[in-house]
């Protein structure tokens, strides 16, 4: 069993995946920051594993989650695992031994599968107005396999050999702690989604490089802690990284880019679905864009 690792697991109503995924790190230090479970998440994280460090606190996102956790940990490596998300039998053990013969690595992150063993495409590449005009406006379907129009979901890559990529899905990640040392802490100005985006890219501009390794596996629900509620969460994501990284004139030119797409979509789908669209487009529209990113203008 390796040694020098912290699993840290942000929960929040995390049932009924939470006990899979607590039993695929059991034996390594573990830290569950939990913000505000009413489901029992928390009573079985007391009842089932006991060796675990319970942290429970205010929901300030899960950036803020993550941080506390590091707080807690006291590994060389930290293991970022989803609630909805579970190790496969040896993978932290591969990803630690793999890190180990890569010393210029932060993060180094597994090949994920749906619960039914289905690939789960997870390397993505950093966000600029093009990639996130393929995405809002579909052309990545244009050319699912070129660096044109899908570099955004790294041209289809296969996700079968080790490659250095911009960035990997935050359902689950490996961390070396000295780099978090160098880099800082996540920025706790994301609420949900973005954050591990602008963490790697902060790595990746210090001169760390990022990782893909299929040598090992994690399994991912996808979704099931927002069940696709937040939408309006992940434009101000796009935002918020667009303003720190490029600027408020790039911020202002991906608000209008990505409002006039979700005016289309509202238009066209109905329900909720549509509902999600209008809604966003609707806040993207409510305040100047250093307001919505929460940047200084």
């Amino acid at each position: 069993m390796a040694a020098g690792v912290s699993a840290i697991v942000v929960t929040f109503n995390a049932m009924p995946y939470i006990d899979r995924s607590l039993e695929s790190v059991r034996g390594h230090e573990t830290i569950v920051v939990d913000h505000g479970s009413t489901d029992g998440t928390v009573e079985l994280v007391r009842e089932r594993f006991p060796d675990a460090r319970l942290v429970e606190e205010e929901n300030r996102g899960l950036g803020a989650g993550w941080n506390r956790g590091m707080v807690e940990a006291t590994g060389e490596w930290f293991l970022f695992l989803n609630a909805d998300a579970w190790m496969a039998d040896g993978a932290v053990d591969a990803l630690l031994a793999f890190a180990g013969s890569r010393s210029d690595a932060a993060i180094i992150g597994p090949r994920l599968r749906y619960p039914d063993g289905r690939l789960q495409r997870s390397v993505r590449g950093f966000p600029t107005q093009w990639r996130l005009a393929t995405e809002f406006y579909g052309l990545r379907k244009l050319g699912p396999r070129t660096r044109l129009f899908n570099s955004f979901y790294a041209n289809g890559f296969d996700h079968d050999e080790v490659r250095e990529v911009d960035f990997v899905m935050g359902a689950c990640f490996l961390v070396r702690s000295a780099a978090v040392d160098e880099v800082g802490v996540l920025d706790e100005g994301y609420f949900l989604f973005s954050e591990e985006v602008d963490w790697m890219y902060r790595f990746r501009q210090a001169g760390w490089t990022v990782l893909f390794f299929p040598g090992a596996e994690a399994y991912h629900v996808y979704g099931a802690s927002h069940g696709g509620r937040m939408f309006t969460e992940l434009v101000r994501g796009h935002v918020r990284f667009m303003a720190k990284h490029h600027g408020l004139r790039a911020a202002e030119r991906t608000r209008r880019l990505l409002r006039t797409s979700l005016v289309i979509r509202g238009a066209v789908f109905r329900g909720a679905r549509g509902q999600s669209y209008r809604d966003a487009a609707d806040y993207l529209a409510s305040a100047p864009v250093a307001t919505l990113a929460g940047v200084e203008a």
